[in-house]
């Protein structure tokens, strides 16, 4: 049945009766609406199945397995639990079709009717603008009369209304809001989020009555009754007014409960179970509840009624930070991680001698330890260093492939550097996702994810485009080296003649050259090693080119124009086949992208929307099918587009 099944409860600031959320519910038939404590008793509100006739002299409570001397009456009879429900009605103009605001007010009055007296009602109206027509109170008459008073007007500020109900139920007691609305929120100053997380907080149970939403309106629907541990009922014309009776009838039946608690009882959390026995088989409710003891130098409930509200809790267990200290230390912790990937950075080098050049060319052959930069830094940073070099130096694989791509990225830094600020980027970026999303653990490790991408991502793209500024380049260089050659020069001056008049990145690359075969690298060797860094392999034929005229003779200048000459007719036929392509490649873009970027936006604007697919076996296993197919749907999109010169 619909209704008032799970809240959550507030707390006090120095208040002797402490109101404590319940865990998840797992109730065979009913279910446990509300716990709260005094340090010395256990009240506990159960909402029974509609229909069961308990036998309220038969009722058995037991506290983490131990039975406890408990007592049920009506909770419509005892006086020690304060209940309050808020109505927030939808007076937006569009109310007005199909008789439903007509229909919404006779709700409201039938629900005003069948309420147990003790319950507090209130009502927040939401239209253009939001007002708390009537603050929670037991007289019905007010009540009344304001829902007869409510009048229509522009605009539907949904998520602002949601929030003035929850501020209106107060702090105490049980506490639950009845939303009815007949369309999307427009112009809130609060988003979805921000509602949902303070409904979360507040522990305050919101049922929703939707009049004729789909869509995206409906899904906004759905976020807030599950941030509420509510559901969302739809219904229209006079079935509304048997929807709000059955939400009264949950309230009029609901049975409270009450033990003293075991002498030795000294737990913050227990498994509370409550059986009412019935004609047949007997109601057994169940949850987890949190179990707070009484402060020292409490003595009376009065005191605890009367104390203020207030946003933390300084309770037998000392105090509880707010909110924003959380926040406030994720952030202090981002930016020093990012502080350091900065610090990592090397400045900008004076120029290198060849001594130190012969050296950090020969570093991967000899395998000598790496060493800090000598300029003045700072000891922690020089420590990270030294731990980052002897990591790598103990993983000779993992930092040779490392020292490549910052080769062939044309960066400056050290192998070890770069961990650094690869280590650095993943904790910024779990850091900001946790800030981002408030704590959202799904949307954390995205964000881990994408930091430990991102360097990886930044040193192909620079490395790509060294690559194609190589093989532009190329054409012209051997041009070059052909002219150089039919000049008279040997070989090795042609190259010094590229290293002081070609452009980059060839210049500095047979700069390398020359300097290798000073240390006794073959020309041909070192040549080679260039074509390798660059996966070039119009490179490579020329080096081949090369060798064989070096070991049997030949012009090689001549031979030189010619490949030359092959290597721009492939990249002209290369460009024509880039731009017959571009259309697919463009499809296949926006097609691989449109879903993850989907889900950056959702992640971002409603998370709420897509928790089943990450909180609920059934999406889990949805989300990697779709992961899966996608995955399968880039690899073959990425090799039709792909066409080999």
């Amino acid at each position: 049945m619909t209704g008032v099944r799970r809240l959550l409860a507030a707390t006090g600031a120095a208040a002797l009766v402490v109101l404590l959320p319940v865990g998840a519910a797992d109730a065979a038939d009913g279910q446990i609406a509300h716990v709260q404590s005094d340090g010395r008793s256990l009240q506990v509100l159960v909402s029974v199945p509609e229909g069961s006739d308990v036998d309220l002299t038969g009722v058995k409570a037991t506290l983490d397995g131990t039975s406890l001397d408990a007592s049920a009456e009506s909770a419509a009879d005892g006086a020690s639990v304060l209940r309050t429900t808020v109505l927030a009605i939808d007076t937006s103009d569009s109310m007005a079709q199909e008789g439903r605001f007509t229909a919404a007010k006779a709700a409201a009055a039938t629900f005003l009717d069948a309420a147990p007296d003790d319950v507090r009602i209130g009502v927040v109206t939401f239209n253009g603008d939001v007002d708390v027509a009537l603050a929670p109170t037991d007289d019905r008459a007010a009540a009344r009369k304001v829902v007869e008073g409510l009048t229509l007007a522009g605009g539907t500020k949904l998520y602002d209304g949601v929030a003035a109900a929850v501020r209106a139920t107060g702090t105490d007691g049980q506490r639950s809001v009845l939303l009815i609305s007949d369309g999307a929120d427009s112009g809130s100053s609060a988003r979805l989020g921000m509602v949902t997380s303070q409904l979360r907080d507040a522990g305050v149970l919101v049922d929703v009555v939707s009049l004729g939403q789909s869509g995206q309106a409906l899904a906004s629907l759905g976020s807030l009754a599950r941030a509420g541990q509510g559901q969302v009922i739809e219904s229209s014309g006079t079935a509304l007014a048997a929807t709000f009776r059955r939400e009264a009838d949950v309230l009029a039946t609901q049975v409270l409960v009450s033990a003293p608690l075991p002498p030795a009882f000294s737990g913050q959390q227990a498994s509370v179970e409550i059986t009412l026995p019935t004609a047949g088989e007997p109601v057994v409710a169940r949850a987890l509840a949190p179990i707070q003891q009484a402060a020292p130098g409490s003595t009376s409930e009065t005191d605890a009624d009367t104390a203020p509200a207030a946003a933390t809790v300084r309770s037998a267990e000392g105090w509880t930070a707010p909110s924003w200290v959380l926040t406030a230390g994720l952030a202090v912790l981002a930016l020093g991680a990012m502080g350091v990937a900065v610090l990592a950075v090397p400045g900008r080098p004076a120029p290198m001698t060849i001594a130190e050049r012969v050296e950090a060319y020969s570093r991967t052959t000899t395998r000598t330890p790496e060493v800090v930069s000598k300029a003045a830094s700072e000891p922690v940073l020089d420590q990270a260093r030294a731990a980052a070099a002897g990591l790598l130096e103990r993983n000779r694989g993992y930092d040779e492939k490392l020292g490549r791509k910052l080769a062939a990225a044309g960066s400056e830094m050290k192998p070890s550097e770069w961990l650094l600020v690869q280590v650095g980027s993943v904790i910024g970026a779990a850091v900001l996702g946790l800030l981002v999303g408030g704590g959202n653990l799904a949307l954390g490790l995205l964000f881990v994810v994408l930091g430990a991408l991102v360097p990886e991502i930044f040193l192909r793209i620079r490395a790509g485009r060294r690559v194609k500024a190589f093989q532009d380049n190329l054409p012209d260089v051997l041009q070059m080296l052909a002219g150089a050659l039919s000049a008279g020069l040997s070989l090795a001056q042609a190259v010094d003649t590229i290293v002081r008049e070609g452009p980059e990145p060839i210049a500095s690359e047979f700069k390398r050259v020359l300097v290798e075969t000073r240390i006794g690298v073959s020309l041909e060797d070192a040549f080679e090693g260039v074509a390798t860094r660059y996966s070039s392999r119009d490179f490579a034929w020329a080096v081949m080119a090369i060798r064989i005229q070096r070991q049997v003779g030949g012009n090689l200048a001549e031979l030189l124009l010619t490949v030359a000459a092959t290597m721009r007719d492939r990249a002209s036929l290369r460009r024509h086949v880039r731009a017959l392509s571009a259309e697919g490649r463009m499809s296949a873009m926006i097609l691989c992208g449109l879903p993850p970027g989907v889900l950056l936006y959702l992640l971002a604007t409603n998370p709420e929307f897509l928790q089943p697919l990450y909180s609920d076996v059934r999406g889990m296993i949805m989300s990697g099918f779709g992961v899966l197919w996608l995955s399968i749907g880039v690899f073959w999109m990425s090799r039709l587009v792909k066409v080999e010169i």
